[in-house]
This record gives structure tokens, C-alpha cells and sequence, in this order.
């Protein structure tokens, strides 16, 4: 149960040989809910985009190749994640893909920069996430979309016992959370087995 922990825990800050490890498992996993969620945001060519907690950097190159001539940006609080997601986007690194390091609770971007932000499996781990989602919408455009997307949707998971850090949060959580932030016309949707993802819009 230790090792198990201890390999669940890099899911929120990954490190060392473990974590690089975990960032190629994400990659891998995330697959089918990211672009399950993808497919439900009309992403328009040359759009800017943001996606926070960028793990290995997969959803960056899958945001890309849905919009013609678009940028993309990634940001995450591990350092390790950041190496990752460069090494994999390395053609496209500093031409139109963008990586760095840092907090969703203080996004190092200005005011109305993005077309889209997406959050695919990490909200549970951002630190007072109505706060983080105030910021998401400062640094999106009028009528910028979030897009969050969660496989755990039971506030009571059991994976909150055994990911340190993690809050769990159900679908209906995270709508309220982004109709307070200010997003308008917040919609839910589901897929089997447990796949959410949760849209809103800046009016």
C-alpha cells in the first residue's frame, strides 16, 4: 500500500524516476478522456490556448492538432512535468507551443490571453480552487470556454485516501464553482464509466 501511495501521490506533483514514469502513464491514460473532451469544445484554427496542470505534455500536442495555426501554452507546478511536456513538444517549443512552471492559483499570464483553458485530470489538486477558477476566467477572452475534465467524480472517492493532497469533487461541484467564478451557460457532460467534463463560458 505504501508504493501504491507513494506512485499515486506523483499524480500531483511528480518527481524523480517515479514520477517521470507517472508522466508517461498519464500521457498514455488520459488519452481517451481528453479527447472525449476535446470533441465537446467547437475549437476554432488559430485559437490561443492554456492548459494547466500539463503533466507529460500530451494535451498540448492533441490541443494543437485541432487548431490550425493555434498556440499553445502549458503550465504545471512540477518541474519534472515541465521537462516532460517540452521533451515532447520539442519541434514545436517556443514557436507555438509554450511550457512553464507554475500555480493555477496565480496564472503568470495577462488578463484575457486565452481562447480556451482546459484542466484534464488536475483540478483535484489545485489549492482553493474557487481562487483558481477566478484566475482561469481573468486570463480568458470574452466568450473563452474552460473545459475541465475529471474521471474521479465522487466527492467521497476512495482515492482521496490514498493520493495525498487530492479533494475530489462531483460534476454539480464544479459547475457551482464556475458559475461563481463567472462562467455563463455551464454545462455538464457525461460518458461512461465515471468521464465528466464541465464547460463554461466568459461572457
Amino acid at each position: 500500500m505504501g508504493l501504491l501511495k507513494s506512485l499515486f501521490t506523483n499524480c500531483a506533483h511528480p518527481q524523480g524516476r517515479m514520477g517521470w514514469f507517472m508522466l508517461k502513464f498519464m500521457n498514455l491514460c488520459h488519452a481517451p478522456l481528453t479527447n472525449w473532451g476535446l470533441d465537446l469544445v467547437d475549437i476554432q484554427d488559430g485559437w490561443t490556448m492554456l492548459d494547466i496542470g500539463c503533466g507529460g505534455g500530451a494535451t498540448l500536442k492533441r490541443l494543437l492538432k485541432r487548431s490550425k495555426g493555434g498556440m499553445v501554452y502549458g503550465l504545471d507546478i512540477s518541474e519534472e512535468s515541465v521537462l516532460k511536456a517540452q521533451q515532447v513538444n520539442a519541434k514545436l517549443l517556443d514557436k507555438q507551443v509554450f511550457v512553464k512552471q507554475g500555480s493555477a492559483a496565480a496564472l503568470p499570464y495577462e488578463d484575457g490571453k486565452f481562447d480556451l483553458v482546459t484542466a484534464v485530470e488536475t483540478v483535484y489538486f489545485w489549492p482553493n480552487l474557487p481562487g483558481c477558477l477566478q484566475e482561469v476566467h481573468r486570463v480568458l477572452k470574452p466568450g473563452g470556454r474552460c473545459a475541465i475534465m475529471v474521471e474521479v467524480v465522487d466527492a467521497d472517492s476512495k482515492w482521496t485516501s490514498v493520493v495525498d493532497g487530492m479533494n475530489a469533487y462531483t460534476p454539480i461541484q464544479l459547475k457551482t464553482m464556475l458559475d461563481d467564478a463567472g462562467f455563463l451557460q455551464t454545462e455538464i457532460h457525461r460518458k461512461k464509466p465515471s468521464y465528466a467534463t464541465i464547460i463554461g463560458i466568459k461572457q
